[in-house]
């Protein structure tokens, strides 16, 4: 066989197997487009058609005074359907919209824009995306002036498709309290803890996907419409709310510190008027990235000084005036060594000089010698006051205490004397708050709140009422005491630096060795709390700063001009704060003097002096006053043998006289008259009884 025969031979079988894959294709075409083509359809229509979520817009979060914290801003895709402008229109106006688009966007030319929207038109284009940046609704309503688009969405194709964006006018303020909600549904803060409320409920639409993998809404009678969420009005007030994040971050900045935070609480109510948590990145910058005031765990150092008052109080006869020896300021404890922080010691002291001057040792020994045999009787003392279960606030992530019990792992023979002054035990910042605010709160103590209404519109769906989580965390005897320790922390104790102002401030300083891998470090949390006016207290708050760097290295400064900056500011701007200041003239021509007790002889001698008539309605030595139009009515106070006297009201003088008359041991706060009493009038009075008051 030649050369050519052989060739042609092969030509024609390539040919052959050509043929027959063509005719195979064919037959293979026509068995899908007609055995099968219904199946192929749908499926095609099930990958190009689908039914999408549509986000309902979420609700805004709102300050007590109805200041926006948060809300939804809609912002807007745009997109362009060129089968629907008319030719002339279309025509007339390509030139002039390409120019806008160019100019607006930025990304492309007048050309490109051009060419964009003539081949969107020529292949008859229902929807094509202009481009991917979002716009907001001003930006909108100038692109519907322009040309083709001011025709309207039928006659001008423009299509704009709302994207909601979460918006917080005022920036970084309280961010990690407000928090967020991600696209997995995960998050913080009150965005998360009440996202069932602010949520809403998503609806559907129908969409067809386009070239490019572009979802394209198509109108559909099935379309479920989304329901928007709810609002949320919270106890935050903005002012005070900026005042505390800019004391914190000074003191963040002056200290080099890690982390810090303060929290501001109103004292009846329990809301939460500022909440602030700083973090370090390093480089000398400070944002919230966690919330430690609600979700961090803390050993709460000396604060927790007031725990061990209120059990030895309560369990005990020890009194304030009771001495203790501290020595040079050191005491072992099982071969494990107690320190004061002053380097000689204080010596023999006060229990009261003990607990205002954070002597750790004095605790220690108070602690041992009353419940060293019974450390579970100390134990019970701080579930009583509710410190060892979650407090159960509004924002979800609270953590567990943790606390050594007696017979668990980890409990030795110093874990009590540890415990008397806060160590061994962590609890978060606000815990702390809510045990110094049931002080302030006449011993009532009430679960901090920080969602005060959920609302839709200007319907209330839910309110939050203020929560007692324990009636009475002591008896009144032991709250006076304590009052008084507190007040002395700032006038005599270590944050004397604070004192000296226009009002009185009671608290109590804490300064912690950090614990990390199980060894204590060179490293401090410094703390503050207390409350303000100490008198008729409004405001309660905690500050917290971790590991400042520097000389100061406590919580007298370090914490505690912190608290002060933030109390002045609340005085300057809170007029009910304020006491009456003494008037040039001291009294109107007809007006009574303040005369409400006193030795009825002295009272009758001086109301006549000043031509003021006087009623006696009792031949008692000591009475009480009560005015009678322009006159005073004396009347009988409680005086009787054994009794405890009603002294108040009186003056210091009057009041102290009549008490240590009646055998009582008289101890005092503050000046002016006798505000209130440790032991209520008429009770009987037992030998070597002592007695509390307090003077304003």
């Amino acid at each position: 066989m030649n050369i050519k025969k052989s060739i042609l031979i092969r030509v024609r079988i390539a040919f052959l197997f050509v043929t027959l894959f063509a005719i195979a294709v064919v037959v293979k075409t026509g068995h899908i487009q007609v055995i099968e083509g219904e199946k192929w359809a749908a499926m095609g229509e099930r990958i190009s058609f689908d039914y999408k979520t549509v986000q309902a817009t979420r609700g805004n979060i709102y300050s007590d005074n109805g200041s926006l914290l948060a809300t939804s801003l809609p912002f807007y895709k745009i997109a362009f359907d060129a089968t629907l402008p008319k030719d002339e229109v279309f025509k007339e106006g390509i030139d002039s919209l390409a120019y806008h688009l160019s100019v607006f966007f930025k990304d492309k030319s007048k050309t490109d824009y051009k060419r964009m929207l003539v081949d969107a038109r020529s292949s008859g284009k229902k929807y094509v995306v202009l481009s991917r940046k979002q716009i907001d609704y001003q930006d909108k309503k100038q692109m519907m002036e322009w040309p083709i688009f001011r025709e309207g969405r039928l006659r001008g194709g423009a299509i704009f498709e709302k994207i909601d964006v979460r918006h917080h006018p005022f920036s970084n303020l309280s961010r990690r309290t407000i928090g967020y909600v991600n696209e997995d549904n995960k998050g913080a803060g009150l965005e998360y803890s009440f996202n069932n409320y602010l949520g809403g409920q998503d609806g559907y639409a129908y969409y067809q996907k386009i070239a490019g993998g572009i979802w394209k809404p198509i109108f559909d009678a099935n379309n479920v419409k989304a329901v928007d969420g709810m609002d949320l009005q919270t106890t935050l007030d903005i002012n005070l709310q900026d005042v505390t994040e800019t004391a914190l971050h000074k003191a963040m900045v002056q200290h080099n510190a890690d982390d810090g935070l303060v929290v501001v609480m109103e004292v009846k109510t329990g809301e939460i008027k500022a909440i602030s948590n700083l973090s370090s990145d390093g480089k000398g910058n400070f944002s919230e990235r966690f919330n430690f005031a609600t979700a961090g765990l803390f050993e709460p150092g000396s604060t927790f000084k007031l725990v061990t008052m209120i059990a030895l109080l309560e369990d005990s006869n020890v009194e304030l005036t009771d001495t203790i020896d501290t020595g040079n300021g050191e005491a072992i404890f099982y071969n494990k060594k107690v320190r004061d922080h002053e380097e000689k010691g204080l010596g023999k002291i006060s229990v009261q000089e003990a607990f205002e001057h954070s002597s750790n040792v004095a605790m220690a020994k108070l602690v041992n010698k009353q419940f060293g045999n019974k450390p579970q009787k100390f134990v019970d003392y701080i579930d009583r006051l509710k410190l060892s279960q979650p407090l159960g606030i509004q924002i979800t992530g609270e953590p567990q205490p943790k606390i050594h019990r007696p017979g668990e792992k980890g409990w030795s023979g110093i874990s009590l004397p540890w415990m008397a002054y806060g160590y061994g035990f962590e609890i978060t910042p606000l815990h702390t708050l809510a045990l110094f605010n049931a002080v302030a709160n006449d011993g009532k103590m009430i679960k901090p709140v920080l969602v005060r209404e959920v609302k839709k519109a200007d319907d209330v769906e839910e309110a939050f009422k203020t929560e007692v989580l324990n009636d009475k965390i002591c008896s009144n005897k032991t709250l006076i005491k304590l009052k008084l320790m507190l007040e002395g922390v700032v006038e005599r104790g270590t944050a004397k630096n604070i004192r000296g102002t226009h009002y009185r401030i009671a608290g109590k300083t804490g300064t912690a060795q950090i614990l990390d891998n199980g060894r204590y470090t060179q490293r401090y949390i410094t703390s503050f709390v207390g409350y303000f006016p100490a008198h008729a207290p409004k405001y309660s708050a905690i500050v917290l700063i971790k590991n400042p760097r520097g000389w100061q290295q406590y919580g007298s400064s370090v914490a505690a001009p912190v608290f002060k900056e933030i109390a002045d500011n609340i005085y300057s701007r809170d007029i009910e704060l304020h006491m009456a200041m003494d008037k040039k003239r001291l009294m109107e021509d007809d007006a009574l003097p303040v005369i409400r007790g006193g030795h009825q002889e002295e009272l009758t001698m001086l109301c006549n002096e000043l031509g003021i008539s006087t009623h006696s309605q009792t031949e008692e030595e000591w009475v009480k006053t009560a005015r009678a139009g322009a006159g005073v009515n004396l009347k009988k106070a409680t005086v009787g043998k054994d009794l405890v006297p009603d002294v108040t009201g009186m003056t210091f003088r009057d009041a102290i006289f009549l008490l240590e008359q009646s055998g009582l041991r008289v101890f005092y706060e503050g000046k002016g008259r006798v505000a209130s009493q440790s032991i209520s009038a008429g009770a009987r009075i037992n030998k070597g009884d002592r007695i509390y008051i307090r003077l304003s």
